[in-house]
């Protein structure tokens, strides 16, 4: 399969999903805490990787005076933000931007906050956390989500797994490491429970392959999209004490 044909089968399969990886409302609102903004405060806001909006709209609501700026490679995912931004009356302080996370349109030491969620391994954590730190004001704050080994010996099966498809994968202490040595502090760090990949991506991913197999019949690489899927859900239950996605909470030095 090319990658076209993947991306294009990717994103119609979650296209219509509240979120495009793991993670929940509340634990976006416990990582906003620990950057400790004044939610009052006029802040000017990245969101990068932001999908069908989900961080951003949360972020939305709790910042009532902030600009965002919501950025993803994918217009389709942006149009459904808008939407839904617009349904929350959120509309006016939220702008998109169609771009790549590894080439970002953004203004040197002008943002308080970057915050992306679960999409950073696109181009790496330690390339992502130097390519971005120049948007940041001094003092301003980075927050992501990052792949991560809960455990430093996790069995062969997943080490294989992760080892093939995100060499970058890395403890919390090893991940916090990266982060000093490219100018950050850290301010927080928790790990996202199972249920934000079970209850809030898996099981609504898996609700939706039916009707995605409708939309593309009598297509091999559809069927192939939906077995990567079923074969990342099956390991994250086989494995879930082994890896999570780790929120970073850290201030530009």
């Amino acid at each position: 399969m090319d990658e076209q044909t993947l991306f294009s089968l990717m994103v119609d399969l979650h296209r219509d999903g509240t979120r495009q990886g793991p993670g929940s409302d509340d634990e976006t609102l416990r990582a906003l805490e620990l950057t400790r903004f004044d939610r009052s405060s006029t802040l000017k806001i990245a969101d990068i990787g932001c999908g069908t909006g989900a961080s951003t709209l949360t972020l939305a609501k709790m910042l009532p005076n902030a600009s965002i700026t919501a950025i993803d490679l994918f217009p389709e995912f942006l149009e459904i933000l808008k939407e839904r931004a617009s349904a929350t009356g959120c509309a006016g302080k939220i702008e998109t931007r169609a771009e790549s996370m590894a080439s970002l349109s953004l203004s040197a030491e002008s943002y308080d906050l970057l915050w992306s969620e679960g999409a950073i391994y696109n181009m790496g954590f330690s390339n992502g956390i130097h390519a971005w730190r120049p948007f940041l004001r001094s003092g301003g704050m980075l927050v992501v989500s990052e792949i991560t080994w809960l455990r430093p010996d996790p069995p062969k099966e997943i080490l294989e797994h992760w080892s093939a498809e995100y060499p970058e994968i890395a403890t919390a202490p090893e991940k916090i490491a990266t982060l000093e040595s490219a100018g950050y502090d850290l301010a927080g760090y928790f790990v996202l429970p199972s249920s934000c990949w079970i209850e809030n991506y898996y099981n609504p991913t898996e609700q939706r392959i039916p009707g995605f197999l409708e939309r593309h019949p009598d297509s091999p690489a559809a069927v192939q999209v939906v077995e990567l899927e079923r074969q990342e859900a099956d390991l994250y239950r086989r494995y879930k004490d082994d890896f999570s996605y780790g929120f970073y909470v850290a201030r530009k030095r």
